[in-house]
């Protein structure tokens, strides 16, 4: 009869990172279908920029009915726009900080 082994802490550590790491990929989806209310950020967890965007398209979007919104939703469009190129670095600063959890 075998004992079972004990995974090493590298072992564990590795298998923490996978589980809570964060994908470039997957965050790009996020972005292209739920990017206007931040979710993106959320995800890659920037949680007080990610719902500050989500407050503004909430308010933008009510205020389409008397059409000041549209500047609210310009914003957030440009916004959108410019997080496609920073996902990459905030998923890697995202996940360095995770190694650095991890590590202590």
């Amino acid at each position: 009869m075998q004992t079972p082994t004990r995974p090493s802490d590298d072992m564990v550590a590795r298998m923490r990172y996978d589980a809570a790491s964060r994908s470039v990929v997957a965050a790009y989806l996020i972005w292209f279908f739920l990017g206007y209310g931040g979710v993106h950020r959320m995800y890659l967890g920037r949680w007080g920029s990610g719902l500050v965007m989500l407050a503004i398209f909430g308010v933008s979007m009510l205020l389409t009915l008397i059409f000041i919104g549209y500047l609210g939703l310009g914003v957030i469009g440009i916004w959108w726009l410019l997080d496609a190129l920073l996902i990459p670095g905030m998923a890697q600063r995202y996940n360095d900080r995770l190694i650095d959890r991890i590590a202590r």
